[in-house]
């Protein structure tokens, strides 16, 4: 079965379980899909609406980014390090536990209501799933690997760039789809304070007036983004895993 046509197949499914939800509950609860797409067939004329989009956007790949670049490698020199991983491990497991949403109030107070008080919450909450899954993707590294490679006069540099490296990366891709779907969970909450653009404020600003169809409307445009993240990770892994697919 394709990929393509299972997509078809789920959609199909989905949208009759909705179907069915809104029957039961009525059009005051639940929008049929009918009303969500004629919903989002007219939001689509309008500038505010993606602006909405660009908002929402703009602050998942900031988030992702950060929490990459600081992440990743930082978790695969714990992975690959015992003495650094030992001193690091008792204050990773202090701090990894907390919820990290509770740091919200204090982000706002130090970067503002801005952009940059969401983006950063967001990179941090993102900043230790990524960091658990390089470090452990990098301990479980074959020690044969690494000294195969030793043996034939590799330096630290060689050994991360051919072993360590190549042999995390599909986790880490396995990692970066789990953190979509948290991002785009935490993005909905982040957007409901002090904010004027986002995704996560027009549902809620639906909320607001009880304009069901564009609450719905706004989750569907929610998970269409999650979606579409998943999908460019999915890729990624095929182009840069292409061992892996085997």
């Amino acid at each position: 079965m394709s990929n393509r046509f299972s997509y078809v197949i789920a959609v199909f499914l989905l949208l009759c379980f909705w179907q069915a939800g809104a029957m039961f509950s009525g059009p005051n609860i639940v929008a049929t899909p009918l009303m969500t797409l004629d919903k989002l067939i007219e939001e689509s004329g309008s500038i505010k609406f993606w602006k909405h989009i660009e908002a929402s956007s703009f602050r998942i790949v900031c988030a992702l980014g950060i929490a990459f670049v600081t992440a990743i490698p930082l978790g695969l020199y714990l992975g690959s390090s015992k003495r650094a991983d030992r001193i690091a491990k008792p204050l990773i497991y202090l701090t990894y536990p907390v919820p990290k949403i509770v740091f919200l109030p204090l982000t706002l107070l130090i970067f503002g209501i801005g952009d940059l008080s969401k983006i950063m919450l967001l990179s941090l909450i993102l900043f230790f799933q990524l960091l658990i899954t390089a470090r452990d993707s990098a301990r479980a590294v074959s020690r044969s690997a690494k000294y195969s490679l030793k043996s034939l006069g590799a330096n630290r540099l060689d050994l991360f760039v051919h072993v360590i490296w190549p042999s995390t990366l599909p986790s880490i891709f396995t990692a970066l789809r789990i953190a979509t779907g948290t991002v785009v969970a935490v993005l909905f909450f982040v957007e409901s304070i002090g904010a004027r653009y986002g995704i996560g404020f027009y549902i809620l600003d639906a909320w607001g007036r009880a304009d069901i169809p564009q609450i719905y409307s706004g989750i569907v445009v929610m998970a269409l983004m999650g979606v579409a993240l998943y999908e460019t990770f999915d890729i990624l892994e095929r182009v840069y895993c292409r061992w892996n697919q085997l």
